[in-house]
């Protein structure tokens, strides 16, 4: 008898396997280690920019907007 012959002529069987395999790789989950998940820094970048005399949306228009779609 093979697993898909035992599975047709007992279902409930079947299940049970399937819910016990189930509940093993929940418990094998929760005790997986913070350690085993690298930390990842995500990438920032700051850019200041500055026009003497000129005021927000003028720098913001002119400077700020060009440099951000480069």
């Amino acid at each position: 008898m093979d697993l898909s012959e035992i599975s047709v002529k007992r279902p409930v069987l079947a299940i049970v396997m399937s819910l016990v395999i189930l509940l093993f790789g929940v418990i094998s989950y929760t005790f997986l280690g913070v350690r085993e998940y690298p930390s990842i820094d995500p990438p920032i970048i700051n850019v200041r920019t500055s026009y003497p005399g000129a005021n927000a949306d003028i720098i913001e228009s002119q400077i700020t907007e060009p440099l951000e779609k480069s």
